[in-house]
């Protein structure tokens, strides 16, 4: 039943993730003629490029930016496929298709919603960027330079994902100032920034903790070892005041495993008493894992 409902809350984490970036993109950034990052940006530029230089007609209802970004992601697979294994390959062809269909189906309005450009900016950026965070905390992806980024990160473990997304689209906006002015550049790029951060705060692989337990009970380190697959450094102790014998236990895990490990405590040991050091430094071999 656990797991059906973890199951569940991935999958509703992963369908409001895409509505919430197409709405982003549809409603926010393309009425006030922004371009995103990343591969976003480059299927925004290809969809320019067919309509007002190829003038292939426009279906009446239906965005070829969905279309588009999908089939640009298609070499991708392969290498999340390699790098992250097929669970997350197949996560991933899904949200992209899922990700394709809201931005083909969602219209763009005729007029901005937020007339203001520098604030449709850093709202969509973080619409975009707490949006893209949830679908890689559910374990997905929305493709492109989230593939990637996942991918790094998991070859590199200090590396940022939303880092991959600035770099790319500061080369993107490179190339854009050849055919925009440099207020519509400089602005997109502002908006690249604020999803870029925004993707760091809220996907949590990135956070590690340290935790420091005290429990009385046995089989606590085992069972982290065990489940959430992290070494533990143990070590007796006794209470100042009781006198009283205790095992303290260190490890450090992902600020997304925290949950887990909370359930864990309260199996075994609900007395226990946990010292919990957000942002924690690491230096040595630690493994950045993403959801299975």
């Amino acid at each position: 039943m656990t797991l059906d409902k973890s199951k569940l809350t991935r999958i509703g984490m992963i369908v409001l993730g895409n509505l919430i970036y197409a709405l982003s993109v549809n409603l926010i950034i393309t009425p006030v003629h922004l371009y995103s990052g990343g591969f976003t940006g480059i299927a925004q530029l290809i969809r320019l490029f067919l309509l007002e230089f190829l003038h292939i007609p426009q279906i009446p209802g239906l965005d070829y930016m969905g279309a588009i970004y999908f089939l640009i992601n298609v070499p991708l697979f392969i290498m999340a496929y390699r790098i992250m294994g097929r669970g997350f390959c197949l996560s991933t062809v899904a949200t992209i298709a899922m990700c394709s269909a809201f931005l083909a189906v969602i219209p763009v309005p005729p007029t901005p919603i937020i007339e203001d450009t520098l604030l449709s900016a850093v709202i969509g950026g973080i619409g975009w960027g707490y949006a893209a965070g949830i679908v890689l905390k559910a374990g997905s992806s929305q493709g492109g330079q989230d593939v990637i980024g996942v991918c790094l990160a998991k070859t590199h473990p200090d590396f940022k994902v939303g880092s991959i997304g600035i770099v790319i689209s500061i080369c993107i906006y490179g190339i854009c100032l050849f055919v925009y002015d440099i207020e519509t550049v400089l602005y997109s790029m502002i908006f690249a920034v604020a999803a870029g951060m925004t993707i760091d705060r809220v996907h949590t692989q990135n956070i590690k903790i340290q935790c420091m337990i005290f429990t009385k009970k046995e089989g606590l380190a085992e069972a982290i070892m065990t489940e959430l697959r992290r070494g533990v450094t143990t070590w007796e102790g006794s209470g100042a005041y009781t006198k009283d014998g205790e095992h303290i236990l260190v490890t450090v895990i992902s600020k997304y495993e925290e949950h887990h490990l909370r359930e864990i405590l309260s199996r075994i040991d609900p007395a226990a008493f946990m010292i919990i050091t957000d942002k924690a430094r690491v230096a040595g071999n630690f493994e950045k894992r993403f959801t299975e």
